[in-house]
């Protein structure tokens, strides 16, 4: 994005990460940046709480026979692994790391428009982890990740009232957060900024954060309800004291399935910027990619009843759902389409982030079109609780928000920190997760497809080979998330320093110092010209 700046940016030492050095002035601050930084060490210890889990369920699942874990601890194994990584780190990391980070710097701004209700939002999810961890630690919890009644609010002894208060608690934490971009974005963009000159970043963000402030009251008044029917025996769920269960799970699955796209939607963004940074090419179709978000976001709301094929619902329901569950996936084929267009004839430079990009592009196809079976309501019946749904919603998640946010994080992190990584450790660790991740999940649709449930840590023996390859993999999974831990880690300090643009990107994030000063801009920056203009290297500045 071409940008006049009416002043040029001002090389200092002084920036948010050398500001002040006092634990205090971190724990009281209310600049966006070191928020976010806040946020990423937080997510990255609940990423490697929920890892611990799965490595828990992949040494089980290595032989048929149940002989590591008794079938209840491995019922805790699989509830933690879920609810940590899905509430704690998919929900948030993009959005609450690299938006936070970013979002006021691309639109122009000195801040978010709510500096004391961000820090605030932090504290929310760090009280809701302590909860969380507490019931971890107290006994876990056994009643799986989506907390299907009427077993979570009758009958399970583990801790479901302390894992609902933590995840209601973040539920404040994702609103507050989707509030405060959603006005910064609409109130705070600088001077010639306009809707259709944003980067497609902060599309995806303004349309994830709207799906934030429209469903996650829903899911936090459904967890209170069962908190209600545990405490007090009132009858909402519970078929004994007249409740129904099914209720539970339109409550949930309202908000659960628009939460996908709250995971994968910003990653979507990262990945817009990526391409056509690395193509050097304006991005194909920019109204398209723009508008296929929103429509993401709204179509996301009407496609709950296909996680309820087999619960009884009518069967004409059940084929309007089937219908919508199709037509949701317009939008994201769009993205993949434009994307792609983007990078024919590009000139293309694979870096470490692009390769994150490539790789998001190859796995989310497949996790979209293996969603096209289970859209399917005939097909669905037999897939519907399979192998073939876990390997399905990793390739979207795993394979998609966590690859999105690699490669964003990749992108910008000599802006974050101003220093660069070692390239050559950065590639082969994207190589090395893009090959474990395939060999961890894809045997899980061929698992699936012959018929092996899920969430059992005992199975027959033919199924065996496949799961030690599933398990393989995810060896080599944790080596591939183990390696940019210790690289970025490592460059913080002894990388080399960045420029203001290493990547010669387009964008006014990039117009600053790397990193950052805690004012962001000096002088308010204008906006002349569309976004993604690689006529030339970087962007004007005078």
């Amino acid at each position: 994005m071409s940008t006049v700046l009416t002043a040029p940016p001002v090389e200092t030492k002084t920036n948010y990460l050398n500001e002040s050095y006092g634990i205090k002035s971190w724990l009281l601050t209310k600049d966006h940046k070191r928020i976010a930084l806040l946020y990423l060490a937080a997510i990255t210890f609940f990423f490697a709480v929920g890892g611990f889990f799965a490595v828990l369920i992949r040494l089980e699942l290595i032989t048929p026979a149940g002989d590591l874990m008794q079938p209840e601890t491995y019922n805790k194994a699989f509830t933690m692994h879920g609810v940590m990584m899905i509430f704690f780190f998919l929900i948030p990391a993009v959005p609450a790391v690299l938006g936070n980070f970013l979002v006021p710097m691309m639109i122009g701004a000195r801040d978010l428009a709510f500096p004391r209700i961000n820090l605030l939002s932090w504290y929310i999810y760090m009280v809701g982890g302590v909860f969380t961890l507490y019931a971890m630690v107290a006994g876990g919890v056994d009643t799986g990740w989506t907390f299907y009644t009427p077993y979570s609010s009758t009958y399970s002894n583990t801790q479901v009232m302390a894992t609902a208060i933590g995840i209601f608690i973040l539920g404040f934490s994702s609103i507050l957060t989707g509030l405060n971009f959603i006005v910064t974005i609409h109130k705070m963009r600088a001077p010639g900024l306009t809707w259709f000159r944003l980067p497609l970043f902060i599309w995806a963000h303004y349309a994830t954060s709207v799906i934030q402030i429209l469903g996650t009251p829903v899911v936090a008044i459904a967890i209170v309800l069962v908190g209600l029917e545990r405490a007090f025996r009132i009858g909402i769920f519970d078929p004994k004291l007249g409740g129904d269960p099914i209720l539970f799970q339109h409550l949930f699955w309202f908000y659960s399935h628009p939460a996908v796209y709250i995971m994968i939607l910003p990653s979507m963004g990262v990945i817009s910027e990526l391409v056509t940074c690395f193509s050097r090419k304006k991005i194909f179709g920019y109204g398209f990619v723009a508008m296929s978000s929103v429509a993401i976001a709204v179509l996301g709301f009407l496609v709950w009843g296909h996680h309820m094929f087999v619960s009884g619902q009518s069967v004409y329901a059940g084929m309007v759902f089937s219908i919508l569950s199709y037509l949701v996936a317009i939008p994201s084929a769009i993205k993949v389409f434009n994307w792609t267009a983007t990078l024919y004839r590009g000139s293309i430079s694979y870096q470490t982030p692009l390769l994150y990009a490539l790789g998001f592009i190859g796995l989310f196809t497949i996790g979209g079109l293996t969603g096209l079976f289970l859209a399917n309501l005939a097909v669905d019946v037999h897939l519907h609780d399979t192998y073939f749904v876990v390997g399905h919603f990793h390739y979207i998640m795993v394979g998609g928000a966590i690859m999105g946010y690699l490669g964003g994080l990749h992108f910008w992190w000599p802006k974050i920190t101003g220093r660069l990584y070692p390239e050559g450790w950065a590639r082969l660790s994207a190589l090395v997760l893009f090959v474990g991740f395939n060999l961890t999940f894809f045997p899980q649709f061929i698992l699936g497809y012959l018929g092996m449930p899920r969430r059992y840590h005992a199975y027959p023996e033919e199924f065996q080979v496949l799961n030690v390859m599933s398990s393989a993999g995810a060896s080599i999974l944790a080596v591939g998330y183990i390696i940019p831990m210790i690289y970025l880690i490592w460059s913080m300090r002894y990388g080399k320093p960045a420029p203001a643009n290493p990547w010669g990107a387009t964008g006014l994030e990039w117009q600053i110092p790397s990193p950052p000063p805690s004012y962001n801009f000096e002088k308010t920056p204008v906006v002349t010209e569309e976004p993604y203009v690689y006529s030339h290297e970087e962007a004007q500045v005078v």
